[in-house]
Parts: structure tokens; sequence; C-alpha cells
């Protein structure tokens, strides 16, 4: 039996880290701040690997998921060095989210069982009719028809016409959020 540390098998995969992240990244610098991400992380989670697994292969998932989390990051960061776009930053008030959220939950709770099991597996869930259909028990037909009275029953609760999307926010609030950015929402 072998007691070696898998730490002592980290090393050996370091160039093929570097290969890989290159090929993701494709800057050098990048892809070696990625392949020290990727062995601080191991480092430190080192008691989650599978002793005779492939060491490899885990690693290159670390290395791998930490590239798509610095992708997903850097999507939402702004370059701003000298501060012009903070400068412009306005935002929504959330206590009228919660006041909408509220008046929402209100509804669904006010829905039938079967328009709200439908609505929540379609609307909430991201199922196919087909699949809630299965789940339930009956035709296609029949969630698509619960999910439409449960969408027109929640907008005659909250009061919403049919041109109305729900707003957040009223409209005075909004018109000093488009002044202050300089656009319409």
């Amino acid at each position: 039996m072998d007691n070696q540390d898998p730490r002592d098998e980290l090393v050996e995969h370091l160039p093929a880290m570097r290969a890989f992240a290159i090929s993701l990244t494709r800057n050098s610098a990048t892809a070696d701040d990625m392949v020290q991400d990727t062995l601080v992380k191991a480092w430190t989670n080192i008691e989650k690997f599978e002793v005779g697994s492939n060491m490899r292969a885990w690693l290159f998932t670390i290395l791998r998921n930490t590239y798509y989390s610095s992708r997903r990051k850097a999507k939402r960061e702004v370059a701003d060095v000298d501060g012009v776009f903070t400068e412009a930053l306005a935002e929504k008030p959330a206590h009228d989210g919660h006041l909408q959220m509220n008046d929402f939950r209100d509804a669904l709770g006010k829905l039938k069982d079967e328009q709200r099991e439908a609505l929540m597996l379609i609307g909430a869930s991201g199922f196919s009719y087909e699949e809630a259909a299965e789940m339930c028990g009956v035709a296609v037909g029949t969630i698509k028809s619960r999910t439409n009275r449960a969408r027109a029953q929640i907008a005659e609760l909250m009061g919403l016409n049919d041109d109305e999307a729900m707003e957040m926010t009223d409209d005075a609030t909004m018109s000093v959020l488009s002044a202050s950015r300089g656009s319409s929402f």
C-alpha cells in the first residue's frame, strides 16, 4: 500500500495544466495565474481528492471551473478607472420589488392547487409542458390550460392589464432613474 501524499503528484501535471490554461485563455500570463489558482484550490481541498483516482482529470476539472468562473465574473465587471460610470449609477429602491413580490406571493397562494402546481413546474422550475404533464399524470393540453389560467388569475389578482408589464418600481421613481442615466428603460 502506497502512503504517498497526493500533493506530491501536483507538480507532475504543471506543464499539461499550463498548456490547457493557455488553450483556454490564449494569454500566457492569465494562464499562469489560472494554474496558480488551480494549485491553491487543489492544495487546500486535497482531502476531497480520492486517492487512486485520476489526479490530472481532477486538476483539469478545477482549472476548467476556475476559467469559467472568471469568465462569468469578467462579464459583470466594467473598467471604470476614472469613475465616470460610477458617478452615473442609480438603482431602483429594493423595497418596491419586495412589495411587488409580496403581492405576487399572495396572488400565487390564492390559485387552485392544480394551477399553482402547473405554474411552478412550467414558470419557476423550467420544465417543458410535456415533462410537467408526465409528472402530474395529465395530458399536455391540461397542463397548458392550467398554466394559462394561472397566469391570467395572477394578472387579475394583481390588477395587471394584458399589455402591462409587471414593473417593480413606480413611474415617478423610474423617471428619476432614467434622467440620472440619461436614457430610458
